[in-house]
């Protein structure tokens, strides 16, 4: 294994991103890994493997610049959004990984298209929430975020992204906090991503093969990012979020329409 310097400089800028705005290392680096002659059992493994580390890095010090706040005993809020999502999550990216690389073959196009279009459909709504405020509420839906969690994970699962986008929107549908929602979604992330390491471990032993090529450079600007950007979350305006989140998500889902169908 080696260090590629274009990977390293493509992980750090896109979880960059993704801590920022909840959204985007999986999803806007998998097809470009993809255009580098990478092939899934390169990838997603090892996205799930920075993104579980990156991830519990990112939840740290978003707790310490106070963009959100856990708590365990007792359970707030927080703590009980992110294990909610978590552990519908796990669930379903135990059941994708299985089928889609053990069981079934499900074609990488139709899961691309299929995230692409949910991505943009989700940013649209955003900006349609936020002109017409009529989805304030002082209160989350656990039934809403389950339905959200649940196809999250099966798109990190099958892809390795496509979990923040329909996540952090979820988040917001449900009423979460905005800045607090791109801070959730790196806990239940994190929590997420090893459990889908763990199923394409044990996929392994039943001679599906995984490769860890790309895991030194996607890890190294990762982690790099992860500890740069709780900072900018903090100190950027809660109304930023409001317009950038739906606006990176339409862009991200016009990327993946691209890189599938033009290149």
């Amino acid at each position: 294994m080696k260090l590629v310097l274009i990977i390293i400089l493509l992980a750090f800028l896109f979880e960059s991103m993704d801590s920022m705005a909840g959204m985007g290392f999986g999803t806007a680096l998998s097809p470009l890994l993809f255009l580098l002659g990478y092939n899934p059992l390169q990838i997603v493994p090892t996205i799930l493997i920075s993104e579980a580390i990156t991830g519990l890095v990112d939840t740290f010090f978003d707790h310490e610049f106070k963009n959100v706040h856990y708590s365990f005993r007792p359970l707030n809020d927080a703590t009980k959004i992110g294990l909610i999502m978590a552990f519908f999550g796990c669930l379903a990216i135990f059941i994708s990984i299985f089928l889609g690389y053990f069981a079934l073959k499900i074609h990488d196009i139709v899961i691309k298209t299929y995230v692409a279009i949910l991505v943009i459909f989700m940013g649209v709504s955003g900006f349609i929430r936020v002109k017409l405020r009529k989805m304030e509420c002082s209160k989350t839906h656990p039934k809403l975020l389950i339905g959200f969690s649940v196809i999250a994970g099966f798109n990190k699962g099958i892809g390795g992204g496509g979990y923040g986008p329909v996540i952090t929107m979820g988040q917001i549908f449900s009423g979460v906090y905005e800045k607090s929602a791109t801070a959730i979604v790196s806990f239940a992330e994190s929590i997420v991503s090893f459990v889908g390491i763990l199923t394409f471990f044990l996929i392994s032993f039943g001679g599906v093969e995984i490769d860890l090529v790309l895991l030194p450079s996607l890890f190294t600007g990762g982690f790099f990012a992860a500890l740069s950007a709780p900072y900018l979350v903090r100190v950027v305006p809660n109304k930023i979020w409001k317009y950038f989140i739906p606006v990176y998500a339409i862009g991200i889902g016009i990327f993946s329409f691209v890189k599938i169908f033009v290149l």
